[in-house]
């Protein structure tokens, strides 16, 4: 394998040195012998070169400018992208075919297809999860036919696509990453458990040192400290939930980001709230830290929640609480700190769904040892007629299991109408609590929000309302949603530093917001559409709203700017995060053309870009164009779409790129 051109560089670098060495020397000779030899006059020594400024934008501005597409529409054809500078490739995770898409971007405006690397070679029915690239060598997280069991990560050559070699990891390995010293490779084995729940690996995180490719080197960190401390991890705000898990196998790593000395490590652990610290050093879990959650009853966070009224209905919830949940996250550095940047996407534990035992039958209960389910939605949870009128359909069987019906907190919710009678109420009932144009179509965790006792057991209450140790019901005092329809900035320790709020779907219900490569679509007529379907208006705020999931950081000049993906609506959402406690929004760009077809995939050459997984910044000394790029991945349209990041300077209101 060649060197890294860091290396040749070096070696031409010397070469160059020595050679003028050698004709200074032949020309302070004589050719006369008799006469006295003369003293050379005195050389000026050659002054540095002083580096060209690198110039610093005062925003940017996306752009199209190309599109390379798969051909196949909702199949994960085009998830996470990498790129390798030296030989102008991109490399990007084909789910669908367990492999990853090569493509040329020599020519950036006309990407071509140039081969593919196949996982199936390191084991059959393996598919990539995800693809990483330093210095010529390509790394693949390859998930196991079966997902519970040891997964591997295999290294290429970018310039060949040859194998180096791989190597066995935890189960599922999903995000991976090189650190920026270029001799670890991290890959967060998400461990989930299969279907039924009956198998649940634990989650781990695998340090690789690559610093010799031939023979790399697996240690891993664990999570089998906490596995006593599961309640108390409950009390921190971490999530620990899953049927009869430790902590161990509950943890589930989802993204890696590395600090700028290559040292530390923290990974998102989505579905439990929290992130973990890593020592690279000592292969070591330090610490969990618990993220808290986003209190959507405050100015600032309003959320719109019903799905089906295609009104953008946007307005503080109180006792709402969304759970970040994120899955992305990036680092970079900050006056020597770390910062973490997340996508706070949100992801609820759903196995067992497709097993009609799971569910069971309007008269009998479901199997709990069949799944878990947690999301419900709060119409079912407190309505006044109890949970079994929703048995064979979307109740849990562990919910069933544990109460007959749910009340809410008049002191939280009795804005919306709730009342005991224990509280002085005429009637005990969710009032208008549980009515659409409320809070009834919103999605929540079943498993979060209902008065407990020290151990975390429910506390029980009576048709009144008052609490009884003979009761059926459970009384919530808050509901917890999924993700926070936002992206934030945490500290070393896990603490917010900043979040954007609810200005993601402030910003798509405003006029500002257009839609298309050609910014010509009113994004308020589609505000949070799903992904997969035309004439979807409002379709997603039940859920997750805009659901942004992927996240990018680039730096330009002395600025350092986020690139959020939302993965509903679509899109990329562009900030200025230079000052990490005062982000400045600076653009959003959303190449789907077509939003009105029904079945998308009947207009797939022409629908656009729809479903952004994962991003990559290119920065102007590695683009091929000499402009920084950003490539996306688009998981449902199976399009890889390339952008032009154009640099905005004060100076003369034009947007240019500059080869830094």
């Amino acid at each position: 394998m060649s060197l890294p051109s860091r290396f040749r560089l070096a070696r031409c670098a010397h070469a160059v040195a020595a050679c003028s060495l050698a004709l200074t020397l032949a020309a302070c000779g004589s050719s006369n012998d008799d006469e006295p030899a003369s003293t050379p006059p005195a050389v000026e020594p050659t002054p540095t070169p002083v580096p060209t400024p690198v110039p610093t934008p005062s925003s940017v501005k996306l752009s199209l400018l190309s599109r390379y597409q798969s051909g196949e529409f909702g199949v994960s054809a085009a998830e996470i992208p990498a790129y390798d500078a030296a030989s102008k490739r991109a490399f990007v995770v084909n789910a669908r075919k367990g492999s990853v898409d090569v493509l040329d971007m020599s020519d950036a405006a006309a990407p071509r297809h140039l081969g593919e690397i196949d996982a199936s070679a390191v084991a059959a029915g393996a598919e990539v999860n995800s693809v990483a690239v330093k210095d010529g060598v390509v790394a693949l997280a390859i998930q196991a036919a079966d997902k519970t069991d040891p997964g591997f990560v295999g290294f290429y050559r970018a310039d060949t696509l040859a194998p180096l070699t791989h190597v066995v990891v935890g189960a599922l390995p999903d995000n991976l990453v090189f650190t920026p010293d270029g001799k670890t490779v991290l890959v967060a084995n998400e461990g989930e458990p299969s279907d039924d729940y009956q198998r649940d690996p634990e989650g781990s995180i695998s340090i690789i040192d690559v610093s010799n490719i031939a023979r790399p080197g697996v240690r891993t960190a664990r999570f089998a400290a906490w596995d006593s401390k599961e309640q108390e991890l409950r009390d921190q705000g971490v999530r620990i939930f899953g049927p009869r898990a430790s902590a161990s196998k509950d943890l589930e790593p989802e993204y890696i980001a590395v600090s700028a000395d290559s040292k530390t490590a923290w990974a998102t652990l989505q579905e439990n709230n929290a992130l973990a610290r890593i020592d690279i050093e000592t292969a070591t879990v330090t610490a969990i830290l618990p993220l808290g959650f986003k209190d959507h009853g405050v100015a600032g966070n309003g959320m719109d929640t019903n799905d089906e009224d295609q009104v953008i209905d946007i307005r503080e919830r109180p006792g709402v609480m969304g759970m970040y949940m994120p899955d992305a996250m990036a680092a970079y550095d900050v006056s020597g700190k770390t910062f973490l940047v997340t996508a706070n996407e949100g992801d609820a534990r759903a196995w067992g769904e497709d097993m009609p035992a799971y569910w069971g039958t309007s008269a009998t209960p479901g199997d709990v040892n069949l799944g878990f389910v947690e999301e419900f939605r709060v119409k079912h949870l407190v309505h006044n007629s109890g949970f079994a009128r929703r048995r064979g359909d979307d109740l849990p069987p562990q919910l069933d299991a544990l109460a007959t019906r749910a009340l809410l907190n008049p002191a939280t919710f009795g804005y919306c109408g709730a009342m005991t009678i224990a509280s002085g109420g005429t009637s005990t009932t969710s009032g208008d609590c549980r009515e659409d144009e409320e809070l009834g179509r919103l999605n929540v965790t079943w498993t979060m929000g209902y008065r407990a006792d020290a151990t975390g057991a429910p506390v029980k209450f009576n048709a009144t309302g008052a609490e009884d140790p003979a009761g059926t019901l459970l009384m919530y005092d808050k509901l917890y949603s999924f993700g926070a329809r936002s992206f934030a900035i945490w500290g070393e320790d896990g603490k917010k530093v900043w979040e954007s709020g609810d200005q993601f779907e402030r910003f798509l219900a405003s006029d500002a917001c257009q839609l298309g490569a050609a910014r010509n679509i009113p994004c308020k007529t589609y505000f949070n559409s799903g992904h997969d379907e035309g004439g979807a208006m409002d379709s997603r705020s039940d859920a997750k709203g805009p659901e942004p999931e992927g996240i990018e950081l680039g730096r330009l000049g002395d600025k350092t700017f986020a690139f959020i993906g939302l993965e509903r609506m679509g899109g990329v959402m562009v900030y200025d995060v230079s000052t990490p406690t005062a982000p400045v929004f600076v653009d959003y760009f959303n190449t789907r053309e077509d939003w009105d077809t029904a079945d998308p995939s009947t207009v797939l050459s022409t629908v656009g870009d729809l479903g952004p997984e994962g991003l990559k910044f290119i920065s102007p000394p590695e683009s091929p164009t000499g402009e920084a790029l950003l490539v996306v991945g688009n998981e449902v349209s199976g399009t890889t779409a390339i952008y032009t990041v154009g640099q905005l300077f004060e100076d003369s209101g034009d947007t240019a790129a500059h080869a830094q």
